[in-house]
C-alpha cells in the first residue's frame, strides 16, 4: 500500500466515523466537544482494561488452578 492509498483509507474511515456519529451535521464547536468527550471515554476504557484485566486474569487462573488441583499455581 502506498502513502496515497493509506491517506485515502484514513480519510474514508474518518468520513464513516462522522456519518455514524452524526458529526457531519454538527457545528465545529459541537464536533470538537463531541470528539473530546468520545476520546476521553475511549482513553479511560483502554486504561482501565490495561490496569484491571491482567489482575482479573491472574485471579481467575489462581482460582481455577486450585479447583482443578494444579500445583503450578502462582504463589501468593
Amino acid at each position: 500500500m502506498g502513502f496515497r492509498q493509506v491517506k485515502e483509507y484514513l480519510a474514508w474511515l474518518y468520513f464513516q466515523y462522522q456519518i455514524i456519529s452524526c458529526c457531519e451535521v454538527m457545528e465545529p464547536w459541537e464536533q470538537s466537544m463531541f470528539n473530546t468527550i468520545f476520546l476521553t471515554i475511549v482513553a479511560m476504557v483502554v486504561y482501565t482494561a490495561y490496569v484491571f484485566i491482567p489482575i482479573h486474569i491472574r485471579l481467575a487462573w489462581e482460582f481455577f488452578s486450585r479447583i482443578f488441583g494444579c500445583h503450578n499455581a502462582v504463589a501468593s
